[in-house]
């Protein structure tokens, strides 16, 4: 067990409590929050939750029980396929189900432990468990990622996603018909003010933005090409929802279970279509397109009727 005791500083008067460890001592949101839900935190000798807010001056102690490394296990994952291999870069086609890297909580296969099962050496940068991931995709998404396999790649794939240099293009059907049939979305995302698995669109979020057009129409659905600025955690998901046009087969951001059980879906219809960046060894422009596996495709057939 570690603790540590301090006065709270002014300047975290009024931030939620797992946001406030968050900044204070370095933890995760998502950890900060189990400490609190597990009575580590204390306010001037007072139990608090992770969404009681903190008060400026006051004595803060917060107990809690250090995480277990988080180790890469090689699972073999037969449906991820290897779109484009060379010495800097490994692009891959992910299927749903499999998480981009280990994390907390996460026990399925991963693309960093399919990686290393099948061979593949791939950059150590960053955190451990996270060895050459430069982005990430849901673990319900299928579609394109890519994986740094040098450290010099990893750094400038980094930057390229960070200045927004990189062209990332998803499709993804969604309940109803979006008015106008195209535009952008423009919406601050942050954690859900109830719930720490889900996002939602909150005026302190951070800056998100999402570009869509309608490229078929169905009676109950639409099939969307989606743009992205940025890449904030559930991004389109969240978007999409805000506009009471969830992705089809998306329970966590409410849509109609009906309609996903007719489509034979158990998870949100959204693929990483399209990724486009300069490549960083010889700064050519790539670009890389994966095919919708064979449950959206299937899907697709039944809104089309054929």
């Amino acid at each position: 067990m570690e603790s540590r005791s301090l006065p709270l500083p002014d300047g975290l008067a009024g931030v939620r409590v797992d946001a406030g460890l968050a900044k204070l001592l370095g933890f995760s949101r998502s950890f900060a929050a189990e400490v609190a839900e597990a009575g580590g935190v204390t306010l001037d000798g007072t139990v608090v939750g992770k969404s009681d807010r903190l008060r400026g001056g006051s004595w803060l102690e917060v107990s809690w029980q250090p995480k277990e490394d988080i180790a890469i296990v090689p699972i073999p994952v037969p449906d991820l396929s290897i779109v484009h291999d060379d010495e800097s870069i490994v692009v891959v086609n992910k299927p749903a189900g499999v998480a981009a890297h280990p994390s907390v909580g996460w026990t399925g296969p991963t693309v960093v432990g399919a990686l290393s099962a099948a061979g593949y050496r791939i950059s150590t940068s960053g955190a451990a468990e996270r060895a050459g991931v430069v982005h990430r995709l849901d673990a319900g998404t299928s579609g394109l990622m890519v994986v740094a396999k040098s450290e010099a790649a990893y750094t400038a794939l980094k930057r390229a996603f960070h200045d927004r240099e990189v062209e990332k293009i998803y499709h993804a059907v969604v309940q109803g018909h979006p008015d106008p049939l195209a535009g952008t979305i423009d919406a601050p995302i942050g954690r859900h003010p109830r719930s720490d698995w889900k996002f939602a669109v909150v005026a302190e979020g951070k800056n998100s933005v999402t570009h869509y057009e309608t490229l078929e129409a169905f009676p109950s659905a639409s099939l969307l090409e989606i743009h992205l600025e940025t890449g904030r955690t559930h991004q389109i998901r969240v978007h999409m929802a805000a506009q009471r046009h969830p992705c089809v087969g998306d329970a966590m951001y409410g849509a109609d279970p009906t309609i996903s059980a007719r489509l034979r879906l158990t998870r949100q219809w959204l693929h990483a279509r399209q990724l486009a960046f300069s490549h960083p060894e010889s700064g050519a422009w790539t670009t890389f397109m994966a095919d919708y596996p064979d449950d959206l495709s299937d899907a697709l057939r039944v809104l089309r009727g054929d």
